[in-house]
């Protein structure tokens, strides 16, 4: 048999599917959601923080089990359907019911994102080939931000006419409708359905420490997802604080917030479609170094930013964020296929997001000890970020990106 060709059509319901959940992780994950908590509940950053904690403590359990059904069942779109579902449903009731029920359906709507996106991710092998990971991975990271520059779009026509909750069901719907292809078109490669027993519920924390065990068997994979956890801490939680710190500390109104939002997005999918390019050709590794180094230039001037008074300078963090955001998810899921043997890139992809998870839940919790519980305020904050890009750059640089192709023990 020869090599995997996937069809036009599939490729494109995948980078579509980037789209649509990109409107979650945007519109409800950071810019409106966290908002809504805030200005018309009256909640604190805490609560904001805390229901994202939660949530990312659940995936960091499930992750990895629903990566690895997924290998044993030989496809992966049911899974895809499942989580994609849950996620629409609990974003439409957001803001229905108050405070606190809107919190929990957001930590339901979290977790179904994420574990989806598990599957998802998992998925790019089976709508690329080797030589056009990078490009694909580019133009589905591009792509997606348009869905963020839809959803924003969408807040700016519906959010003072309408209010909040009609927006959430009307962003749930979107999500719905750029989903669709995904779930009819996409081809997956024949695979052996698996015939030992798959990993059960019940045992999902104890196979998650199994997979851990599996991926020490890797040369660079656990050092991988040490960096990647570290860079991911931070760029998540500038990512869901962004909308809040430029309102509260750089001065900038609503509207100013949605145009700072759509420069970063725009920047984001100028450096996708580009750095898809850099990454079949330079590597995953080289280029990811260059995002490290992005992230760090963009935190440096919100600080500034805030601390001297000069708004301007809040356009430059949205450009320099924008584009480092597109380079770090443009590669650092091709640096994953890298150093992933294929028979099990759904375990180990799930691995993958239980440290971004395990990053997004611990970001929240120390951005609420800095400017909350020690009253050092947003500023400090932000800036302890710059700690965990360093970090991750020193971690990574020990790790190579050169390809593996099956169990190598």
């Amino acid at each position: 048999m020869g090599p995997w060709i996937p069809t036009r059509r599939s490729t494109v319901s995948w980078v579509l599917y980037d789209l649509a959940n990109t409107i979650f992780a945007l519109a409800v994950g950071s810019r409106y959601f966290s908002v809504w908590v805030v200005k018309v509940e009256g909640g604190t950053d805490a609560d904001f923080g805390f229901a994202t904690a939660i949530a990312m403590a659940i995936v960091i359990v499930l992750a990895p089990w629903v990566g690895t059904r997924s290998d044993y069942a030989g496809t992966r779109r049911p899974a895809l359907v499942v989580t994609t579902l849950i996620t629409v449903a609990a974003t439409a009731l957001l803001a229905t019911w108050g405070l606190y029920p809107s919190l929990a359906l957001y930590v339901v709507g979290q977790i179904g994102f994420t574990l989806g996106s598990v599957v998802y991710d998992a998925m790019l092998p089976d709508v690329s080939t080797e030589s056009t990971r990078g490009s694909v991975s580019g133009v589905g990271v591009g792509v997606g931000y348009l869905g963020s520059l839809i959803a924003i779009g969408t807040g700016l026509l519906m959010l003072d006419r309408y209010g909040y909750a009609p927006l959430f069901r009307t962003l749930a719907l979107l999500f719905l409708l750029f989903a669709l292809p995904a779930f009819i078109f996409i081809s997956e490669p024949p695979r052996e359905k698996s015939t030992d027993r798959p990993p059960r519920l019940i045992d999902a924390l104890g196979h998650l420490a199994d997979s851990w065990r599996h991926a020490q068997r890797f040369d660079g994979v656990t050092r991988f997802l040490i960096g990647r956890f570290l860079y991911a801490d931070a760029a998540n939680t500038a990512f869901l604080f962004v909308a809040i710190f430029a309102v509260t500390e750089m001065g900038f109104s609503d509207h100013q917030t949605d145009m700072l939002a759509i420069i970063a997005i725009a920047s984001a999918v100028l450096g996708s479609f580009v750095v898809g390019r850099l990454v079949d050709r330079l590597g995953p590794r080289k280029t990811l170094n260059g995002a490290l180094y992005l992230w760090m230039a963009a935190v440096a001037v919100a600080v500034i930013a805030a601390l001297s008074d000069l708004t301007s300078l809040g356009w430059l963090v949205g450009l320099l964020g924008g584009t480092a955001a597109g380079t770090t998810w443009t590669s650092d899921r091709v640096y994953m296929i890298r150093l992933s043997p294929p028979e099990h890139y759904g375990e180990f992809y799930g691995l993958y997001a239980t440290v971004g998870r395990f990053a997004t839940l611990l970001g929240p919790l120390v951005w609420s000890f800095v400017s909350v519980t020690l009253g050092w305020g947003r500023v400090a904050a932000i800036a302890s970020l710059l700690l965990f890009f360093v970090g991750a750059r020193v971690i990574l640089a020990g790790v190579t990106d050169m390809p593996i192709r099956s169990e190598s023990v």
